[in-house]
This record gives structure tokens, sequence and C-alpha cells, in this order.
């Protein structure tokens, strides 16, 4: 959801039926799979072959790869969101800590699809403000429990991570310890707020 409370676009074309649905879902999966393999190349016939369809089932579904893009980028970005209540009932530093791995991890793997959207795009945007909608409140909460620095936003924190992101790293481990070292950062200084 967007922080209008209204759903992108992309979700509002999912089918009703049970079998049409099933089909969305499994060419949804399909494309997440092939993307991260071969990236935005990744054959539309391989997508509807994973998913066990036929291609005309595909296009009923995605009339362009650049629909199925989309709707690969909105289920993640909307799994990626709904973590955050799963994080709810931790301290405040931990649960914002655990999100940021994620959004790590989701970053890493999704430049393939970030790179076939365009930035201005409906989509990407709603996106974003997805995100934000479900990261702000831990930054804040954190912040309101004293476990992070009080002159930084979430834009801040979302600039720091995104260049983070963009290294390459020869294993999850090291970027996990710089991730560690960046939301150090984020700690508040010795005897300032």
């Amino acid at each position: 959801m967007t922080s209008a409370g209204q759903a992108p676009e992309v979700f509002a074309r999912r089918p009703k039926r049970a079998d049409a649905r099933r089909n969305y879902d499994s060419l949804v999966a399909a494309a997440r799979e092939a993307f991260a393999e071969s990236g935005a190349a990744a054959s539309l016939e391989e997508v509807a072959r994973r998913a066990g369809v036929g291609i005309g089932t595909l296009y009923r579904n995605f009339a362009n790869r650049q629909e199925l893009f989309e709707a690969v980028y909105v289920e993640e970005v909307r799994a990626l969101s709904l973590t955050a209540a799963d994080l709810a009932d931790l301290p405040p530093w931990d649960a914002l800590v655990a999100w940021l791995h994620r959004f790590v991890a989701y970053v890493a793997t999704k430049r393939a699809l970030a790179e076939e959207l365009l930035r201005d795009s409906a989509i990407f945007q709603n996106c974003r403000t997805e995100i934000y909608v479900a990261g702000e409140p831990m930054l804040r909460r954190a912040q309101e429990a004293g476990a992070v620095r009080a002159d930084v936003d979430f834009d801040d924190v979302v600039r720091l991570l995104s260049g983070l992101t963009m290294a390459q790293f020869p294993s999850p481990e090291q970027r996990d310890r710089v991730l560690g070292v960046a939301l150090d950062g984020l700690r508040p200084l010795a005897g300032k707020g």
C-alpha cells in the first residue's frame, strides 16, 4: 500500500479467479528467479517454462517485459515492507537493524529490476513511498528510544545504504560486516543526543 492507502496499479491488475491467480503468482515467482540468475535479459519463454505455463498465459498476464519487471519489483517491495510488522516486537534498535539488513539484501539482489524501471515511473515512485512508509516509523521509534542519532532522517539512511549496495562484495559475510560499520554510525555519539 502507498501512504495514500491505494495499491499500486500493478496490484489492481491481479486476477480474481483462483486458477488465474495461481498462474500470475507462478509467473512472478519464476520471473524473480530467472531475473536473479540471468538479469534483465532472462528469456520470457524461460519464465513461462519455469512457471509451468505457456507463453500465451504469460502475455495474458503481462503485455510486455516491462509489466513483468514491474510486477516482480512491486511484489518484492511489498514483501520487504511487510517485514517491518514482523519485527515490531523487537527492541527498537534490533528491529531497525534487522529491517535494514533485509533492505540491503533486497537492494543488492534487485539491481537488474531497478535498472529496467524508469526512476520517474509511477511504479518506482509508489514502491519508494512504500519503503519509506515501512522504514521511517522504525527509525523514529529507535530515535525515540535513544538508540539512533536524532540528527538523521530516513532519507539519510537510504542514501547511506544505497551507496553500500553499489559496492561489489566477495561474500555476504563481508557485506554484513561493512553494513555493521555503517549502522554503528547511526548510534548516538558519546555526550551527544
